[in-house]
């Protein structure tokens, strides 16, 4: 086989595998849907659900209009983005063939699948933490600034080769571009929102509200896990030479052994401290070992992604406990599943990559972590101040897919 022909069958393949491993994160809003749906009472069902796929749908056209350019088409090295509308164009035939280091070895096209998902991603952390007493037309304000600049922004200072990236900060797939920074965006409504009525009672006592669907939240963190393959494995961005092949299999591998490792500690932890095994913690255990291993899923050993997964499990059981303490609700355990541990998973780099510095991971943690949080704060706030972010007492009461959808989830039922 002529080189020509090698090159475009290898370019080929390349975008092919991107492609698949951008549905299968596409397939993980599946799984977010599920997860929160499962873990809401019965009479939110509805309205969580059309958050789900409506933010999908902005993010789509969102990071489509500028979050794209944003992201990857700023200066490198640099803090402030440049704006720019739509992609680019496609990779010539001759830019591809020409070979070298710089020749474009995926489609671009395939390049913007797979980040589009991730900007959806991001955005799908935030529903579960507001759910129940949000209005559905705040929360989708929000996701368009979100998805089309304050998830760009953070993004570019790494993945397009910002000032993180040239501090030396390592993230292989996330663990604070996506999901600390979805928690954090998280973080900021939660305070403003407030709690659900009835969640904390005036002398400290957390009051247990319980989901409507355990079946459906397990099939959810089923979907996750699944779709996390897709995540992390695709961000090898190849795998048409034997050392990338090699790669996404390793990646793939310690992938499932965080998650593992991450259902078996938090179910451990919680029989110790509940004496019962708690489903809804073993499926946040595994999710957060999914979050622990994504920062840096390729240089562990199997056995020291389990370790790192297990850690997570651990984190993310009193992390759940401390926010009801300090009377912080999230109805999912978002914030702490994606921000608590994807701050442990990006600390975590620095155990298994030689590469990394301690230094630089702080960094990251504090310059994403501050952006989106000031930025965040400051929509929900105009928000708000515009249109409100809370139903009343009465709509929550009530439930708030009558309020805001107009119909039930399953109206053959008694709510719950």
């Amino acid at each position: 086989m002529d080189n020509t022909a090698l090159t475009a069958l290898q370019y080929g393949f390349d975008t092919f595998y991107f492609l698949i491993c951008g549905a299968l994160v596409m397939w993980m809003a599946a799984g977010f849907a599920m997860l929160e749906s499962g873990l809401v009472r019965a009479k939110n069902t509805t309205e969580i659900l059309t958050k789900n796929i409506a933010l999908y749908a902005v993010a789509s056209i969102m990071y489509l209009v500028i979050g794209y350019h944003i992201m990857y088409s700023s200066p490198e090295g640099g803090i402030l983005p440049s704006f720019g509308f739509l992609l680019g164009d496609e990779n010539s035939v001759e830019s591809v063939l020409a070979g070298g280091e710089d020749a474009p070895y995926y489609s671009a096209r395939s390049d913007f699948f797979f980040q589009v998902v991730f900007a959806a991603t991001c955005m799908s952390i935030v529903s579960g933490a507001v759910a129940e007493r949000m209005k559905l037309f705040a929360f989708l304000a929000f996701a368009v600034v979100m998805t089309g600049f304050i998830y760009p922004v953070q993004g570019f200072w790494k993945w397009g080769s910002g000032f993180l990236n040239e501090a030396g900060f390592l993230d292989f797939a996330g663990s604070g571009v996506v999901h600390m920074a979805g928690a954090t965006a998280a973080l900021a409504g939660v305070l403003l929102l407030g709690a659900r009525k009835g969640k904390y009672g005036p002398n400290g006592q957390v009051n247990a509200i319980p989901g409507a669907n355990l079946p459906m939240a397990a099939l959810g963190t089923f979907i996750l896990w699944m779709g996390w393959f897709g995540f992390n494995g695709g961000s090898q961005l190849k795998m048409s030479t034997i050392e990338d092949a090699n790669a996404v299999a390793n990646v793939f591998v310690n992938t499932n052994m965080a998650a593992a490792g991450g259902l078996i500690a938090a179910l451990i932890v919680a029989r110790i401290l509940f004496g019962k095994a708690d489903l809804t913690m073993a499926l946040n255990g595994a999710l957060a070992g999914l979050v622990a291993i994504t920062a840096e899923p390729l240089t562990p050993t199997a056995m020291q992604a389990t370790l790192i997964g297990g850690v997570g499990g651990v984190l993310v059981v009193f992390s759940i406990i401390g926010l009801d303490k300090l009377k912080l609700d999230d109805p999912v355990g978002a914030i702490s599943v994606h921000g608590v541990v994807g701050i442990w998973g990006l600390l975590a780099v620095c155990l298994t990559n030689s590469d990394a510095t301690l230094g630089a991971q702080l960094l990251g943690i504090g310059a994403i972590f501050a952006w989106v949080f000031i930025a965040s704060l400051i929509v929900w706030g105009i928000i708000k101040l515009v249109m409100g972010l809370r139903v009343t007492e009465e709509e929550e009461y009530e439930g708030v897919d009558i309020a805001e959808c107009g119909m039930e989830a399953y109206p053959e039922f008694t709510k719950g």
